[in-house]
This record gives structure tokens, sequence and C-alpha cells, in this order.
């Protein structure tokens, strides 16, 4: 057999193997139809990101927004203003690729070990991402609630009831938190983004969101409307 024919094979039984894309035992998070209480003089509408490289997607949030929601963060880990999160494969994030075939193959078409990525940011998004494409939405303050339990959903706990650390973010000064998931092709990094614009009100198929592009295509289009305001480059000031 041919290694294209090899690989072809291996690429149809990772296909065959999943009864879904979705991640397996994370719930369906509620909808919540009541409106959101907005005597405290907070603003019923919040600003949320999606970056983009162009295999890569993650999602960056007020990080106060995700605390009052009910996020609940690893010890000491501060308080920025910001918050970066993506979803991916343990190895690639913490060896910042995945640097041999095996590596990559074992990545892609086995159940291996994942990991949730959190960064503090304490300037303006595109200053810290200046790198990645940027797109931003307005949603609901009361959003906030169900994005905070598909996020607290994805962590393995301690003891103590707080994500378990597991390593040091890629870049940014972060921290890798231990994810009760598992990471193979095609549940990969984007599925991820796919459920957290979910959380916040988008509807996306998850099938067409493998790749990162795909999942943008779905991002702009009603009714999830986020709105490109950075094309990359790394033309901003990097703080």
């Amino acid at each position: 057999m041919t290694r294209a024919g090899l690989m072809v094979n291996l690429i149809a039984a990772a296909l065959l193997s999943s009864c879904g894309i979705r991640l397996p035992d994370t719930p369906r998070v509620p909808v919540r139809l009541e409106a959101a209480p907005v005597s405290d003089g907070k603003d019923p509408d919040v600003i949320v990101w999606l970056i983009a490289d162009d295999l890569h997607t993650g999602m960056v949030f007020p990080y106060d927004w995700l605390i009052e929601s009910g996020f609940v963060p690893p010890d000491h880990f501060g308080q920025p203003r910001y918050v970066t999160l993506s979803w991916g494969n343990r190895t690639a994030y913490v060896e910042k690729g995945l640097h041999s075939p095996g590596k990559f193959l074992a990545a892609m078409f086995t159940r291996s070990p994942s990991v949730m990525e959190l960064i503090p940011a304490h300037w303006n998004v595109v200053e810290v991402c200046p790198h990645q494409r940027i797109w931003r939405k307005l949603v609901a303050r009361e959003r906030g609630r169900d994005l905070a339990a598909f996020l607290n959903d994805c962590s393995t706990r301690g003891p103590d009831g707080k994500p378990i650390i597991c390593g040091t973010s890629s870049w940014g000064g972060g921290v890798l938190l231990e994810s009760r998931h598992v990471y193979f092709l095609p549940r990969v990094c984007n599925v991820w983004t796919v459920h957290a614009i979910e959380s916040l009100g988008g509807r996306m198929n998850s099938w067409l969101a493998i790749t990162a592009d795909g999942l943008i295509r779905q991002a702009e289009k009603p009714p999830n409307d986020f709105e490109q305001i950075w094309w990359g480059g790394g033309l901003a000031t990097d703080r």
C-alpha cells in the first residue's frame, strides 16, 4: 500500500470510529430566555473576541464578566482585564507544536489528553494579539452563565474544586488547565471554539468548523455576526 493510501485509510478509520464530533460528555448548555437585570448599572451587553491564525482559533473574554458569571479560575491567577482561552492536544501545547510524524499521528488518530489554555491580558486585545486575525461581537450579559458553565465543565477539578494546572501556557504567562475531554480527529481544537460560540447563543455546525477558516465562515454569518476588526500582521503595539 502506498503512503498516500495508508493516510487515506487512517483518516477514514478515525472518522468512522467517532460517533460524534461534539465533546461526548459535555451537557448541552441550557438556553436562558429571561432578561438580564440591569438595575445594577452594568451594561446589558458584553464584547467578546474570536482570534485565529491559519490553523487554530481561540476566544477572548472580559475576566470580571467570567467571574461574576460563575467561572472558577485556578488558584493565584490574578485579576487581569481579559483572558484568552483555547483548547487542544496536551503535547502540542506543552511542546509548542507536534515536532515529529509519530506525535502528529498520535494526536490526530488516538484519544490523547487535552488541555485548556488560560492566558491573562492587561491591554487591548489587538495590542496583545497583533499577529492574530481578530473578530468581535456583542453578546447579552446573561449569556456569561452558560459560557462559564461550559468552561468549568472542560476542566478536571482538584479536591478543592479548582481546575488543575498542568503546565504553563504557550505564550503570555498563562497556564494550562488539565481537561477532562480527549482530543482526536475530528474532535479538534476548533470544535471547542464552536461550543464556546454556541454557549453564547451562536448557531454552528461542528463538522464544517474543523479548520479555522471553516469556523470563521460560519462565525461571520447571521445569526453569529462576528465582525472582523484586525487582519493580523503584527502592526499594533505588542505589550
